[in-house]
């Protein structure tokens, strides 16, 4: 495997210069979909004011990647070594295929030694997904990847509960594949599928896609994890307390909610062959030291 050394970091030093006890990486890129680009986590508006929390806003969205990406560099920085240079090129609605065109070899310019790479949650949603063929497609990614000396952090999927459980057997397969091809590849794992409180619906904002910030707070827990490294918060994966059922009549309600406000919207899109990532552009397009300044948000 032909390795490509990354591009020292502004201060002139390399991740092999960091001391034992910081973590050893020093570009961390995020890509992927709408899950790597945090929502719903959002960072208040440019103005100041909160942004309202698991629920769509126009607000920029922060999410685990954002949050790993603060864990990792504020560990470097305690141990004297240079903050943590990272970006995002994460975009809501984008498929795997989009992912490998789009993001892989922007990444890979930017010369990471860290490469988060979440996706196929699009995919699997849609009926006609070929589970083997995405593992394929995720597989040569992954090898593309490591094959200039970047470690990979990958990511299995949820075990969806309620409206969306009908997908666990192919996020299943697709789990089985994902530890498959890091095992062969020397990649690291995100378990999402393991992790209890998501299996919660106070974790899930109001689309039940997408998490609330809580949920990307454990998760980004669970990525350092995935990376050999100790959690910020030990509780990470206790399930919360259980709520007392709710009532038929009012679980019904809120699923007739639920399908108006998110259902119908994502299969008329489905129907104009459109995305919610359409004209978009990544948010953190360039590696810069983490986190940045509150302007910069």
């Amino acid at each position: 495997m032909t390795t490509q050394a990354p591009t020292p970091t502004p201060d002139g030093t390399t991740p092999g210069d960091a001391p034992a006890s910081a973590p050893p990486w020093a570009r961390y890129v995020a890509i992927g979909d709408s899950f790597s680009e945090g929502l719903w986590d959002p960072y208040p508006f440019d103005d100041g004011t909160p942004a309202p929390a698991g629920t769509e806003s126009d607000a920029k969205q922060r999410g685990w990647a954002d949050r790993l990406a603060g864990a990792l560099s504020e560990r470097r920085t305690a141990a004297g070594a240079p903050a943590l240079e990272y970006a995002n090129l994460a975009i809501r609605g984008r498929l795997l295929r989009h992912i490998l065109d789009e993001q892989v070899d922007v990444a890979l310019a930017m010369q990471p030694d860290l490469v988060s790479f979440v996706g196929g949650g699009n995919d699997i949603l849609r009926p006609q997904a070929d589970i083997d063929v995405l593992s394929a497609r995720l597989e040569q990614g992954v090898a593309k990847i490591r094959a200039t000396g970047a470690e990979v952090l990958l990511g299995t999927g949820f075990k969806a509960g309620a409206g969306l459980s009908w997908t666990r057997g192919r996020v299943g397969q697709f789990n089985a594949n994902i530890w498959t091809i890091a095992r062969k590849h020397g990649a690291h794992v995100l378990d999402l599928w393991g992790l209890d409180p998501l299996f919660d619906l106070r974790m899930w904002a109001d689309d039940r896609i997408h998490l609330t910030p809580e949920g990307h707070r454990r998760v980004a827990d669970a990525g350092l994890v995935g990376l050999g490294l100790e959690p910020d918060d030990a509780d990470y994966a206790v399930a919360l307390d259980p709520l007392p059922p709710a009532a038929f009549v009012e679980r019904a309600r809120a699923n007739a909610q639920w399908a108006r406000t998110h259902v119908v919207p994502w299969v008329q899109r489905r129907i104009k062959h459109t995305s919610s990532g359409d004209g978009r552009a990544p948010k953190w397009g360039e590696p810069a030291a983490w986190p940045p300044a509150e302007d910069a948000r």
